[in-house]
């Protein structure tokens, strides 16, 4: 844990583990476990990316984790 890159794909990791897990527990499955690598690689690759010194690549590769996972996972942020 020594860049931020390493803080921020960590920090997604565990919400999408979190995800996973919150899902995995309901009587009807919403979605496959596959459902879910892509996003996990994505979040890899981006902190390596963003380790070798390409901000911006690895900031582009995070933001397209995140849209699959409000996309694709289905994800609504409650309402205040």
């Amino acid at each position: 844990m020594e860049t931020i890159w390493d803080w921020i794909t960590v920090f997604c990791f565990a919400g999408l583990v979190t995800l996973m897990l919150q899902r995995s527990s309901e009587p009807v499955p919403r979605d496959q476990l596959w459902h879910y690598a892509p996003p996990a690689v994505a979040l890899a690759v981006a902190n390596y990316v963003g380790n070798e010194g390409n901000d911006i690549a690895a900031g582009v590769i995070l933001v397209a984790a995140v849209v699959y996972i409000f996309k694709v996972l289905k994800v609504k942020l409650p309402r205040f």
